[in-house]
């Protein structure tokens, strides 16, 4: 096991295990990802120490690890450490036993993948009632003039829903559905669904997401933002060239132009106008 806090992590939402996960890789490679797989999270799954587990040497394994980024099994870099009460970054290498694009681990990066325990047993009952459908059949207790039967409480149920999807709490659906009341209420869920809709608040604004982690190329370790590492490594490691332009030559008469400009300020300066 690596220190605490450190070690391989794995990504969310992975497909079950089954027998041939790994088949699209070289047989070296399915070797090594398939033991990776089994290794609990916070395994040291650095090069040296996966080296003395199997039998491939250093540099094989540096190079099948390189492999299995670019088939989207593995991505490197930092990841924030939530609570901690400081800026503080830590060395993080993520492994998907389900291989994933660029544009899955630039979301998982920015934060826009659910963090969900893979392999989560299902539940074997689903509760038959929720948070709408409790607020709605209770209804009648705080205003006897609302009571709903149990087939208007279904109806009803998926616009008191959308409520609570825009962060209402039900203290403010109460409010909402019970402040001045006609005397009589001749139809309790014509009203209710009449207030549902037109006193439904507006969304909640979209917060700005922070970066929570950072990916680095695998083979230099520069940092940078995921769009900018496709398969995990950056443009030189990938070959790639920088395409920069030098900027055109200034021609005779803009250097003559500009140096005119720089010595009519400096005769302002010189006779104490401010420039």
């Amino acid at each position: 096991m690596a220190n605490p806090g450190y070690g391989k992590r794995s990504a969310p939402d992975e497909l079950r295990r089954t027998g041939h996960d790994f088949a699209h890789l070289p047989d070296r490679e399915a070797h090594i990802a398939g033991f990776i797989d089994r290794l609990p999270d916070g395994s040291d799954i650095s090069v040296k120490l996966l080296s003395t587990c199997l039998p491939y040497g250093q540099a094989a394994m540096r190079t099948a690890l390189n492999n299995l980024q670019r088939a989207g099994h593995l991505r490197r870099g930092r990841e924030h450490v939530h609570g901690s009460g400081s800026a503080r970054w830590v060395t993080r290498t993520w492994f998907s036993r389900t291989a994933r694009g660029d544009t899955w681990w630039t979301a998982y990066a920015m934060g826009d993948v659910p963090e969900a325990t893979p392999d989560e047993p299902e539940p074997t009952q689903r509760p038959t009632r929720t948070r709408a459908l409790l607020l709605l059949a209770a209804l009648g207790r705080t205003a006897p003039a609302l009571a709903l039967s149990a087939a208007e409480c279904a109806r009803l149920a998926p616009e008191t829903e959308r409520w609570f999807a825009r962060g209402a709490t039900e203290d403010d659906l109460l409010r909402a559905l019970t402040a001045g009341l006609p005397v009589p209420v001749h139809s309790p869920a014509a009203l209710l669904h009449r207030r549902l809709v037109d006193k439904l608040p507006p969304p909640a604004p979209v917060a700005t997401r922070p970066i929570l982690r950072l990916i680095e190329c695998g083979k230099c370790g520069a940092p940078g933002h995921p769009e900018a590492l496709p398969d995990g490594f950056c443009d030189l490691c990938r070959g790639v060239r920088p395409t920069y332009r030098a900027p055109a030559p200034l021609t005779p008469e803009s250097v003559r132009s500009h140096a005119a400009e720089v010595r009519r300020a400096m005769s302002y300066g010189r006779e104490g106008t401010r420039v």
